[in-house]
């Protein structure tokens, strides 16, 4: 059942995954998503945690990631989305004021994929 635009109960996001409720409930749990609460304690799925929830469920079936690996790797991906903005600020900052090391900023732009 959709709630509203682009927001889905457990059962409706658990159908469009392909995924068994219970499974939801799971990556909840372990902290691997963390859907809304509406009406009490209804779970709600935005799109971003169903496109999470895809990427997890890629992880865990077609790449054979356990979920503590899985868990470790959406950190550093949240991390390096945490990262970015500031990255990008900073390389604004030097290239505005001239200085600053050209080579350690284009090293960094690439780790964050700017």
């Amino acid at each position: 059942m959709v709630i509203h635009d682009d927001l889905y109960l457990i059962s409706m996001a658990a159908r469009m995954l392909e995924m068994h409720p219970q499974t939801l409930r799971k990556y909840e749990r372990l902290g691997l998503v963390r859907p809304s609460r509406k009406l009490g304690s209804v779970r709600v799925y935005s799109r971003e945690e169903l496109d999470r929830l895809r990427l997890i469920k890629h992880l865990v079936d077609e790449v054979g990631v356990n979920l503590a690996g899985v868990g470790r790797l959406l950190s550093v991906a949240d991390s390096v989305e945490r990262l970015r903005p500031l990255a990008h600020d900073a390389s604004l900052a030097r290239s505005e004021a001239g200085g600053g090391s050209r080579r350690s900023s284009i090293a960094c732009a690439t780790l964050l994929g700017l």
